[in-house]
């Protein structure tokens, strides 16, 4: 059996792992190209007891450039981390 694990990063909202057995290699490669799955962390190909890291394949197939994230500002989340529980206090 083989099949395709494709993993969606929202962000603050979370993860997604989408599993569908029945998805061939084209129609992930065309769900990628068409913007359906954007945000991806990685997709992985999953056959018999084996898991392949098919992600730079794939988006290369799809033809979509493998954008590196940008610096990460880690004060800047701290302070919005603070302002947000600010936001839940009782006053």
């Amino acid at each position: 059996m083989q099949y395709f694990v494709v993993m969606i990063d929202y962000g603050r909202r979370g993860r997604e792992a989408i599993v569908d057995p029945e998805i061939t290699r084209r129609e992930v490669i065309s769900r990628v190209a068409s913007g359906e799955y954007s945000n991806i962390s990685f997709i992985h190909e999953i056959a018999d007891s084996s898991v392949e890291d098919v992600t730079e394949a794939i988006l290369t197939e799809a033809a979509l450039p493998r954008v590196p994230p940008d610096e990460i500002d880690l004060q800047a989340i701290h302070l919005d981390h603070a302002r947000d529980l600010r936001k839940h206090e009782r006053t």
